[in-house]
């Protein structure tokens, strides 16, 4: 592996760090060593790394802000490829923006409301990147991804880049395309919003901030959601109905203020964290008969 990490090193693809914490990078701030960080510096740098991977037979995970993974405690024996230099922004004519898949969502829902353009409202506070947002299909407040993509450029397995359109994302709730087939890399999206005002944009998006300070446990580690709201009903109070507000296993909590939050509360473990999640699938299901989705993934627990 070492071999592998030096050849990839040599070939001048990009940033590359050894021995990574995974807490460094992940929103829940739990998570083992990686072999190595790799930072490709475009298209062309991302097919090279993938070919000398792929070849040598070795694992690796694309990864955006870390905010919907949990990783296990142990030793990541592969490589992260970070998307982090795949972050260009143009603001094109007929209210679209072509944006990195690299770009911080959080950044460009700011700067769209700055161009008085309307639609990224629901994004101002999910703290990943814009690839990451389109894998996930990430949403609030009744809107997601789907409703503002028109395109995305991605890297397919055999290494072709092509574009598909807002149709053949094939966008339901927490969704799409790329999740079905994990082969495919975004790379690149073009946004279409709409003219809008920008005090009222920005009002809206202080609103919603203001909201989720009250609601949201901001001040620990989480990765947000942790199940998928069952149709007809919501995950939180199902939770809730349960006891399980300010559940404990050792330093992962249910948080208080919103119950379908688990938070770092103190020094937790990824294990901690995952046995909580999965005590809580499970009890449901004993429960109510609801098979509640897990939005976060997990990696590296094989």
């Amino acid at each position: 592996m070492d071999e592998i990490i030096q050849e990839i090193d040599k070939a001048n693809i990009g940033k590359v760090e050894k021995n990574v914490l995974l807490s460094k990078h992940t929103t829940y701030k739990v998570g083992g060593v990686a072999k190595a960080f790799v930072y490709p510096k475009d298209a062309n740098c991302l097919v090279e790394l993938l070919k000398i991977l792929k070849k040598n037979n070795i694992k690796y995970k694309i990864m955006g802000n870390g905010s919907n993974l949990l990783f296990s405690d142990l030793e990541f024996d592969g490589i992260i490829i970070k998307l982090d230099q795949f972050d260009s922004v143009s603001f094109l004519s007929h209210n679209k923006i072509k944006v990195g898949a690299g770009f911080s969502l959080i950044k460009l829902s700011y700067m769209a409301a700055r161009k008085g353009l309307a639609g990224l409202e629901f994004a101002s506070g999910i703290p990943g990147t814009v690839g990451g947002a389109v894998f996930m299909n990430a949403g609030a407040y009744k809107s997601d991804m789907g409703y503002i993509v028109q395109q995305v450029k991605v890297l397919t397995p055999e290494f072709r880049i092509i574009t598909l359109e807002n149709k053949e994302m094939d966008f339901h709730y927490r969704s799409s395309y790329l999740q079905k087939n994990p082969g495919y890399i975004c790379l690149e999206v073009i946004l279409k919003l709409a003219k809008g005002n920008r005090d009222a944009i920005e009002e809206v998006i202080k609103d919603r901030r203001e909201r989720r300070i009250i609601s949201q446990p901001l001040e620990y580690p989480s990765a947000g959601s942790v199940f998928r709201n069952p149709v007809g009903d919501f995950a939180g109070r199902l939770v809730e109905e349960l006891g399980y507000k300010g559940y404990k296993n050792g330093g992962a909590m249910v948080s208080d203020k919103h119950a379908n939050f688990i938070i770092n509360y103190d020094h937790a473990t990824a294990l901690e964290i995952k046995q909580l999640i999965d005590e809580i699938h499970d009890k449901v299901l004993e429960k109510y008969g609801i098979d509640m989705k897990i939005e976060q993934e997990f990696v590296n627990w094989e």
